[in-house]
């Protein structure tokens, strides 16, 4: 009978502390990854107001490809001339 009180007098003692602590510890882990997932989530939203501009930029850069190629086509025909 005196085990008993014993056994409960350790689990009371050393036992629900320690499991008090890891999860202690657990959930201030927890709150850090929700922290930082909610970084990431803001992060990712004010990212899509940027891409959503992507077309447009694109078609910006494909009119300036297209400028650039026609004066280095002319450019190469100037020299060819000269060189030739």
């Amino acid at each position: 009978m005196t085990w008993w009180w014993i056994a409960n007098a350790v689990l009371l003692l050393v036992v629900v502390p320690v499991l008090v602590a890891l999860l202690n510890r657990v959930l201030a882990a927890v709150e850090r990854i929700r922290g930082a997932s909610d970084n990431i989530l803001a992060g990712g939203v004010a990212l899509i107001g940027e891409v959503d501009r992507v077309p447009e930029l694109l078609a910006v850069t494909d009119q300036t490809i297209e400028d650039v190629s026609t004066g280095a086509v002319r450019y190469a025909g100037s020299v060819a001339k000269l060189l030739g």
